[in-house]
C-alpha cells in the first residue's frame, strides 16, 4: 500500500510534518506559518537540569507542542496514540497506513539506518511521516531530507522505541477531520501572542530573554567557575543545543522571520514586515555567535571570541528580542 503522499524537505522535523501533513488534505501551510502558528520558538535556560551532565538548553518548545498547537488552532483533529507493546504498535501503524491515512511517527534518530553514522544520536524526539509499506519496507517521508526514504520494520520499531531522555514509546499521530476552511488570522494572532509572552512577560529567570540574560552572565564566569577544559565542553554543548538540535537558535529565528512576513499578508500589517527583517538580524547574531564560539572550542582564540565578548553577544540577542517581542505585542494590541 502507497498513499500518494508529497515529501518535502523542511528545516525542521516536527514544523516540517505540521505542513506536509497539511498539504495533504488540501492546505498549503507552510513550514514557517505552522512553526509560527504552533508558537515554535522558546528559549530555556535550566543549569539546574543536566543532559549528560552538562545543562539543558533549549531554543524550542515542548516535542510535539507544534504539531498540537498548530492542528488546535485552525480547527484541525488529530488522532494520537502511544503503546507499551512494539508489536501492537507496529500493527497500528500497518492498519493506518492500509486505511490511507500518512502517519506521523516519533522516533530515535540513533536507529534510523538511512541517516549517515556521523549524523546518529541519540534525540528521541524525531518526527517523519510514513506513506506506505512494500514487503518489510515502510517508505517514509522525512522532512531532514531531500528525497523519500525507506526503513525495515525491524529498525522502524527500534527507533520508535529508543529508550532515554523523550522515549517515544511507539507514538503516532495523524490528522482527523479537517475543515474546508482554516481560521488563518486568529491562529496566527494566537501562535504569535503565547511566543511573545513567553519570550517577555514570563517573570521567571530562565525562561525567554531573562533566561538569555542568565546564560550570558554564566557564560562569562564558567572558566573561573569550571576551569578552563571544562568551560569549553560547556560551550560546546551550548553550540550543539544552538544549531545540531533541530535547527537551534539561529536557524527557528530565520523560520520566524519567514513566518513573520507570511503574517504580514494574512493579517494585513506592514509592521510585521520590518520586524521580520529585524528577527532576521538577530538569527545572524546568534550564527556569529556560534562560529565564535566553536572557533575558541578549537582552540582558534581570538580577541572576538574570549568568554567575556562572547557573553556580550548573548545580552545583546537578548537586548534584541526584548525589544522585538514587545513590539509584537503592541502591534497585535493596537
Amino acid at each position: 500500500m502507497t498513499i500518494a503522499f508529497t515529501h518535502r524537505q523542511s528545516a525542521h522535523c516536527e514544523s516540517g510534518v505540521t505542513s506536509n501533513l497539511l498539504n495533504h488534505y488540501a492546505h498549503p501551510v507552510s513550514e514557517a506559518m505552522a512553526f509560527g502558528i504552533g508558537s515554535g520558538l522558546f528559549f530555556g535556560y535550566f543549569p539546574f537540569i543536566k543532559i549528560n551532565h552538562l545543562p539543558l538548553i533549549t531554543f524550542r518548545g515542548a516535542p510535539g507542542s507544534i504539531f498540537k498547537k498548530c492542528a488546535s488552532r485552525l480547527g484541525v483533529q488529530v488522532e494520537s496514540h502511544q503503546f507499551r507493546a512494539p508489536r501492537r504498535a507496529m500493527d497500528a501503524l500497518d492498519a493506518s497506513i492500509d486505511a490511507g491515512v500518512p502517519t506521523g511517527l516519533q522516533t530515535g534518530v540513533y536507529w534510523l539506518p538511512y541517516f549517515p553514522a556521523a549524523l546518529r544520536f541519540h534525540f528521541n524526539a524525531h518526527n517523519l511521516v510514513v506513506f506506505g509499506r512494500e514487503g518489510d519496507e515502510y517508505l517514509i517521508s522525512d522532512p531532514v531530507v531531500d528525497h523519500a526514504v525507506r526503513c525495515a520494520r525491524a529498525d522502524l520499531e527500534r527507533a520508535r522505541f529508543a529508550k532515554g531522555a523523550l522515549a517515544p514509546k511507539g507514538r503516532m499521530y495523524s490528522l482527523g477531520k479537517v475543515p474546508q476552511q482554516l481560521p488563518l488570522p486568529a491562529a496566527v494572532c494566537r501562535g504569535i501572542k503565547e511566543v511573545a509572552f513567553r519570550m517577555v512577560r514570563v517573570p521567571i529567570p530562565l525562561i525567554g530573554v531573562r533566561g538569555m540574560e542568565m546564560l550570558a552572565r554564566d557564560i562569562q564566569r564558567w572558566p573561573q567557575k569550571l576551569g578552563d577544559e571544562r568551560a569549553l565542553i560547556y560551550l560546546g554543548h551550548l553550540i550543539r543545543m544552538q544549531e545540531e538540535i533541530g535547527t537551534g537558535g539561529g536557524g527557528f529565528r530565520f523560520i520566524y522571520a519567514a513566518f513573520l512576513q507570511e503574517a504580514a499578508q494574512v493579517l494585513e500589517c506592514q509592521a510585521l514586515e520590518s520586524l521580520a527583517q529585524e528577527m532576521t538580524e538577530i538569527g545572524d547574531l546568534w550564527r556569529r555567535f556560534a562560529l565564535l564560539g566553536a572557533r575558541r572550542c578549537k582552540g582558534r582564540d581570538s580577541a572576538e571570541n574570549t568568554f567575556p565578548g562572547l557573553s556580550e553577544m548573548v545580552r545583546e540577542c537578548a537586548r534584541r528580542e526584548r525589544s522585538l517581542f514587545n513590539e509584537l505585542l503592541s502591534v497585535l494590541d493596537s
